[in-house]
């Protein structure tokens, strides 16, 4: 009798996810929540979760609000083990606000996951210095790329002291463990669901701007923005486009040592200036100290880069003094890590490698400082001139005469050269080509010089 071949049995959920490949791709859009969830379902699923590295390799605790210490909580109020602890004088206001972390660390440890660990982040919950050092020193955990943007109870101070201390020169072979940090930039942010817009009772109260085609048609002109800049730059990655301000709130210049302690060892989401009047060896003050001016061409101490200028370079030579960064060919030290945090992958390259659009080449990185750019950066059009093309607003605005009795300066050899009479490109933060105009034919009015 011929022997009947039976019917293929359909691919359950368990074959899938035993491939490491299909489950590397797919746990890091899973939150920890679904994936304890999922644990719990059998006994299989719970070996493969459990005992796999690729299950928790990325691991988001942002939205766990548990994690959050409120300071206007009461300390012995219950309901956490942390809290539950006799509260003494041996409690510090550190292990006080990092207590719901720690207890989440804690039970990860206990399941035995906490080491498969490669990516975390912590995005807007408690956490203080003394936990980020132990994610950096003890061996328990093994980070590469950690995630501590917009953070409650952080002591920069103290974290500032510790990161010395993680790349002294005289560490063990082998540390620190974290190899790149977000830490300046802003969180990502989740995608909003659109909802349908409420039509007011009275939109005249509210002003013209604020009513529905106003604000559609804002909606628009930002995404319009938007496609352009990333046609311009061939990236979505704002660091490579003329996006402007990158860091809302402007760091102290004590980071900016830290970042040059941590260059080559610990990589950040963020860089330092290289312009030319970082370099002493090619700022120079052309006038007397007398003077109530800063000279365009006087030392700056090292400064964070906060500005992304675009792929173009400068308005006038396309390119600038100290040569942009490229990727795959400048130090890797120049480049940000960019926002998205990488899902697959926990390695600086990947959270530093721009992706183009068209699959070519990526673009030339241009940043700077505001110092840097002080008088001569379009804060509008975000156009600007480098210091070879542009000796900066504290010579251009002087009456021609006085320009006349500068028009020697000194060169970094030591010999003089000219410079050429200018006008003003940038006033007011605003070049005066283009958007000083428009902002004085916009506020003008009926009534003003120009109506």
């Amino acid at each position: 009798m011929a022997s009947f071949v039976l019917d293929h049995v359909p691919t359950s959920l368990v074959d899938l996810l035993t491939n490491t490949l299909i489950l590397r791709q797919t746990a890091p859009y899973l939150p920890i929540s679904s994936l304890c969830a999922l644990a719990k379902t059998s006994r299989s699923l719970r070996h493969i979760i459990r005992q796999s590295p690729e299950a928790f390799r990325y691991l988001d605790l942002s939205p766990i609000k548990s994690a959050i210490c409120p300071i206007n909580e009461l300390l012995d109020s219950g309901g956490n083990n942390w809290r539950r602890e006799r509260m003494d004088e041996s409690l510090t206001e550190d292990d006080f606000y990092s207590g719901p972390l720690r207890s989440i660390f804690s039970k990860l440890e206990h399941q035995h996951v906490l080491r498969n660990v490669n990516t975390l982040v912590l995005d807007g919950l408690s956490v203080t210095a003394e936990c980020v050092k132990e994610l950096i020193t003890e061996d328990r955990y093994n980070v590469r790329i950690l995630s501590i943007r917009e953070v409650k109870h952080l002591n920069e101070r103290k974290l500032q002291q510790y990161l010395r201390y993680a790349v002294r020169p005289s560490r063990p072979a082998g540390t620190p463990r974290v190899k790149g940090i977000y830490l300046f930039g802003p969180r990502d942010t989740a995608p909003l669901v659109a909802s349908p817009a409420k039509r007011s009772a009275s939109p005249d109260l509210r002003g013209v701007m604020s009513s529905q085609g106003a604000q559609i048609g804002a909606e628009w002109n930002q995404k319009s923005t938007d496609a352009l800049n990333t046609a311009l730059a061939r990236t979505q990655d704002k660091w490579y486009q003329s996006s402007g301000r990158m860091i809302t709130k402007r760091p102290c210049s004590d980071w900016a040592e830290i970042l040059q302690a941590c260059e080559g060892i610990i990589a950040f989401d963020a860089v330092l200036c290289r312009g030319p009047r970082h370099d002493p060896a090619k700022a120079y003050i052309r006038e007397g100290s007398a003077s109530s001016i800063p000279h365009p061409a006087s030392f700056l101490r090292p400064a964070i880069a906060t500005v992304a200028l675009g792929p173009s370079g400068c308005e006038t030579c396309h390119s600038c003094p100290e040569e942009p960064a490229t990727f795959g060919h400048s130090s890797p030290a120049q480049f940000p890590l960019l926002s998205p945090i990488p899902l697959h992958w926990s390695s600086i390259r990947a959270a530093q490698k721009p992706y183009t659009i068209d699959g070519s080449s990526p673009p030339p990185l241009f940043v700077r400082c505001e110092d840097c750019l002080k008088g001569r950066w379009c804060e509008r059009c975000h156009k600007w001139w480098d210091e070879g093309c542009y000796a900066g607003s504290t010579v251009a605005q002087r009456t021609e005469l006085q320009q006349t009795e500068l028009l020697e300066t000194l060169n970094t050899d030591g010999q003089t050269r000219l410079i050429p009479k200018q006008t003003i490109k940038v006033h007011m933060g605003l070049c005066t080509q283009h958007c000083l105009r428009d902002e004085w034919m916009a506020g003008a009015g009926g009534d003003g010089m120009w109506g």
